[in-house]
């Protein structure tokens, strides 16, 4: 699986959005539950604070130092801070060293900043801490370290990575694990959608009976097939059916024309009737033309499909072509590559193809030109067949429209008998085949017709 096949599926896509937003979301549940917790513990311990310094202002004054002393024997984790100091600020008892620098002597439990320096430590104490004035103006001074709340945040904070860890990974590999199924589907409906592409409309897309999103859409286009397909063949149908009709009456009337051509009282009436069976035969050609085109277009001629040697088809060609070249006073020039590789087709189809491209280059070459059909290799299973002449060539506008029915290039010559059908046939055998026909820059003037035999690929 590619990655970028991966970035191209929605569930990929939807992942990096799941992710913020979840991690958005545990960030601010876990703040919302740490934020909660030091508010609760913070007041638990203000309460303690509040407590005992309620106890110890209303012992006797002579008392408080032993007081405080039991105070400190009691408190085993060593959180408790107190100190009583002299008006000076010397110290009278206690373990803190001096008073904390900002405190409030008001009797409230404030956070200080500064922290609290214990005696014999290195470095302050972070503590919430209240001073307040005793009997005889000393400060009584009772803080209690935060390190069990702070203890606390990290185990929340640790819990948030964890957290994040554990759901966000297993997200995105259980994501890319889901968007394998998609991919899969799209591969298979990418593989059945080939046949349509290349006009086969009795293909349909494959449908799992999950009733998912992709099936719903394999449904929308299936019908939509139905409908096109019923659609062509109406046209298909209707046109078939007036080329059909139309042979029947005018070969009758190529019948007559041509029994009164035996029976024509002088010359003159014998040219008009002669000229209104060459029109009668360029209708016939016509029609003969487009039932053609329609047959080809039927994808179930492929069932016949062999191995062709493309090698032989170009000497047939050359053998029937070589005569008209010369009569033209056209240089016919032939090459083949050795070892050029079969390909599965029919031989009849690729024979007519490179027969009408090699007939449309000595109708539209002067004389005096030259044509060059040649067969070369194009990859390691694939062959290529091009057939350059020194025509008008083909205008770069005109290279999609000539392929058309009916149409003929401005470049043409109108004294060029044909009924711009020709292309119109090699394109449909190319189709049913696979293949692919380019109109390439001739540099030297003149058309260049290639024709790929192989995988079919988009024209460069």
């Amino acid at each position: 699986m590619k990655l970028g096949e991966l970035s191209r599926i929605s569930t990929v896509r939807l992942l990096p959005v799941y992710g913020v937003l979840f991690v958005l979301w545990s960030v601010l549940l876990i703040g919302w539950v740490q934020y909660d917790t030091k508010r609760y513990l913070s007041s638990v311990v203000d309460e303690i604070l509040r407590q005992r310094v309620h106890y110890l202002t209303h012992i006797d004054r002579a008392r408080l130092p032993d007081a405080m002393a039991q105070t400190d024997a009691l408190d085993l984790r060593g959180v408790m801070l107190y100190g009583l100091f002299n008006e000076q600020g010397q110290m009278i008892t206690g373990n803190i060293a001096e008073i904390p620098e900002g405190v409030s002597l008001d009797g409230v439990v404030h956070a200080l900043p500064g922290g609290v320096q214990r005696i014999g430590a290195k470095e302050a104490v972070r503590a919430r801490g209240l001073a307040t004035k005793v009997e005889g103006g000393d400060v009584l001074i009772l803080a209690r370290a935060t390190s069990v709340l702070d203890q606390v945040n990290t185990i929340i904070f640790r819990s948030l990575i964890w957290g994040l860890t554990l759901t966000v990974i297993p997200g995105l590999i259980g994501g890319l694990w889901l968007a394998r199924g998609p991919l899969r589907r799209i591969r298979t409906i990418e593989s059945a959608a080939q046949p349509i592409m290349r006009g086969d409309l009795h293909q349909r897309l494959p449908v799992s009976g999950r009733r998912d999103e992709l099936d719903m859409l394999a449904g929308i286009v299936n019908s939509m097939l139905d409908e096109i397909e019923r659609l062509m063949s109406e046209v298909k149908g209707v046109c078939d059916s007036i080329a059909h009709d139309l042979r029947t009456p005018l070969t009758r009337l190529r019948s007559q024309l041509h029994r009164m051509h035996r029976e024509a009282p002088d010359a003159a009436h014998a040219g008009v009737v002669e000229q209104a069976i060459l029109d009668v035969d360029s209708l016939l050609d016509r029609f003969r033309a487009l039932l053609r085109i329609s047959e080809l277009e039927d994808m179930h001629r492929r069932a016949g499909f062999t191995e062709v040697h493309l090698a032989s088809t170009l000497d047939h060609v050359r053998e029937i072509y070589t005569p008209l070249a010369e009569d033209k006073h056209i240089t016919f020039s032939f090459e083949i590559a050795p070892d050029t590789p079969s390909v599965r087709g029919d031989p009849n189809l690729l024979l007519e193809a490179v027969s009408n491209i090699v007939d449309n280059a000595i109708k539209f070459t002067p004389a005096g030109g030259s044509i060059h059909l040649r067969l070369l290799h194009d990859g390691a299973d694939s062959a290529r067949i091009d057939v350059i002449d020194s025509g008008p060539g083909i205008q770069t506008s005109e290279r999609d429209a000539v392929l058309q029915r009916f149409y003929r290039g401005s470049c043409s010559n109108k004294d060029v008998s044909g009924s711009g059908l020709g292309l119109s046939i090699v394109a449909a055998i190319v189709k049913l085949h696979g293949f692919t026909l380019q109109i390439i820059d001739n540099p030297a003037g003149g058309a260049w017709l290639s024709l790929s035999c192989g995988p079919a690929r988009s024209a460069s």
